[in-house]
């Protein structure tokens, strides 16, 4: 290989080769940081209230499915399995607080009336953001 030779009045420039330096990866890595803390307390607080929405949404199609049992048959359900096997609900409903359809607190008719579940509430500890206990609603 021969070398180039340096002619006198020539400026010779380096060529920086392609790629960021240190510096500016470690800015871009803050801004990326500082963005990140600034969105995700309210991506956090959008999730448990959309899970809250959905609990309520819940709570509320599976006591009229209830209401709608008593009304059709005179009694009330045995267990939430048989409004899903008289297609009273499509499915047995998900807490999404506690992510799984085996946490309802299940109420028992009382006087006297047939069957087993006459209201139901969430099992889930804890509360709303409002303050209400999950079990409340």
């Amino acid at each position: 290989m021969k070398q180039q030779e340096h002619k006198p009045g020539h400026v010779q420039l380096r060529t920086r080769a392609d790629g960021f330096t240190l510096i500016e990866l470690l800015v871009v890595l803050a801004i990326v940081a500082l963005l990140s803390t600034l969105v995700l307390p309210r991506y956090y607080h959008s999730v448990d209230k959309g899970k809250e929405t959905v609990l309520v949404e819940n709570l509320r199609t599976t006591r009229e499915s209830i209401d709608k049992f008593y009304a059709d048959t005179g009694r009330y359900p045995e267990n939430l399995e048989e409004l899903v096997e008289r297609k009273y609900l499509k499915n047995l409903p998900i807490d999404p607080i506690t992510e799984t359809a085996t946490s309802w607190q299940i109420v028992a008719p009382v006087d006297g009336e047939q069957g087993q579940v006459y209201n139901i509430f969430s099992g889930a500890p804890g509360q709303r953001a409002d303050g209400t206990p999950y079990g409340s609603l």
